[in-house]
């Protein structure tokens, strides 16, 4: 068998020694976790970090629990402390951590985690996100019980570079780390804005006016049906594709609810079928402006079709709504109802107690919109349309800096 490399694939400019396989308690100091019973807990007092305040390589305010101060005997933890979970009932959460930001005073560890200190915490940080820390964790993981005990943790052997080469990938995977938070705060911020939006612009409660609209509306908005609204089409049972009849690639796209991400489609995860099943029925033929509901599995999910550029099909277990006077109803205002809170209440509500596994059409068809005049509609639209826009922007960019720091973490350590 070959000898492991002792150089990563890809390394900064200068450093051309061989690293070193060491120990983690040769290169670290541990520290533990609180014990504590529940009538220790207190509505304000020493903040206790937990497996649920760990998310995405970050410290988070989730539900926090408060000790009273004279109970504790374990250390405060320090700004660039490492925090490790170390036992869970859930197998997943072991090896989740977070490297401490800033003072945070009179706040400790839980018992199931443990505390860790470097004097290179952000290259200890990126280490403990290698996919060879995930082999350590599967290699040293309790049977039966979901834990890493703490001489486990501390015999884990890992390949160590230069203290200066240590500090410049540190400070390289602090950089990406930053710019993930960063774009992560921006897109909650623009979610939790268009959650606001959706609840002030829209007549609730029986009102026939919204909270809040633009400027120039005065006019009461009226209720009608879905049904008088719209037609609605889904493959019928005859129709159904068997899985040996989806294909990787081909000229006629086949879109299901799986495909659905975040209110539209995504068409690089849809297979494709025959010319014969694409024009087997008209009514289940999509192009761009239509609106899709998911009728079976997660109920109610909903799409926008834009961007399609050539022709696609529903698969079993998706209502196609198409409008029926475009003059009257603004399919983007549309689209934006059904996607609020109101059509999965609507559900909620019919279900009677029991729950719903399939959408009917029938449930649907009474489902009550309330509508402005067009114009009003086409402004509403819009403004959410924006919001749309830029929440998609900074998930992409999300998603690019989330791929290039997985692809850097397999190629930067060895």
């Amino acid at each position: 068998m070959a000898e492991k490399s002792k150089k990563p694939a890809i390394r900064f400019a200068g450093f051309t020694e061989a690293w070193e396989q060491r120990k983690l308690d040769e290169i670290v100091s541990f520290f533990s976790g609180l014990t504590y019973s529940p009538s220790d807990i207190r509505p304000t007092g020493t903040l206790v970090l937990r497996s649920s305040n760990v998310k995405d390589g970050e410290v988070v305010d989730a539900d926090n629990v408060y000790v009273d101060p004279s109970v504790v005997n374990s250390e405060n933890v320090h700004d660039g402390d490492i925090i490790v979970v170390v036992r869970n009932g859930s197998r997943a959460l072991i090896g989740k951590h977070a490297e401490i930001k800033g003072s945070m005073p009179n706040t400790v560890i839980g018992a199931f985690m443990t505390g860790i200190r470097s004097e290179h915490p952000s290259f200890l940080n990126s280490l403990l996100s290698t996919p060879h820390f995930d082999k350590e964790i599967e290699r040293n993981m309790g049977a039966t019980i979901n834990q890493i005990t703490g001489y486990m943790f501390s015999k884990m052997e890992f390949m160590i570079p230069s203290s200066k080469e240590q500090d410049a990938i540190g400070e390289y995977f602090k950089k990406i780390s930053n710019l993930i938070t960063l774009h992560q705060r921006k897109y909650d911020k623009l979610v939790n804005v268009k959650k606001a939006m959706l609840e002030k612009m829209f007549p609730k409660d029986g009102a026939d006016v919204p909270e809040i609209r633009f400027r120039g509306f005065t006019e009461a908005w009226e209720q009608c049906k879905l049904s008088e609204i719209t037609t609605m089409h889904a493959r019928i049972g005859w129709q159904n594709l068997r899985t040996s009849e989806f294909l990787d690639n081909g000229e006629y796209m086949l879109i299901t609810g799986t495909d659905f991400i975040d209110g539209s489609v995504n068409f690089n995860n849809c297979h494709y079928v025959k010319r014969e099943r694409y024009v087997q029925d008209k009514n289940i033929q999509i192009k761009n402006g239509n609106i899709l509901i998911t009728k079976d599995g997660t109920l109610g999910k909903v799409a926008y079709i834009q961007g399609l550029t050539i022709p696609a099909t529903l698969n079993a277990g998706v209502f196609n709504v198409e409008i029926k006077n475009e003059k009257e109803v603004d399919n983007r205002y549309l689209f934006q109802y059904l996607k609020a809170p109101f059509l999965m209440d609507y559900v909620d509500k019919k279900s009677t107690g029991g729950t719903i596994k399939h959408l009917n059409q029938n449930i649907l068809v009474d489902f009550p919109v309330m509508l402005p005049q067009k114009c009003e509609q086409e402004k509403i639209g819009e403004c959410f349309l924006s919001i749309d826009n830029l929440i998609t922007l900074h998930q992409r960019k999300l998603e690019k800096l989330k791929n290039l720091k997985k692809a850097c973490l397999e190629k930067m350590f060895v």
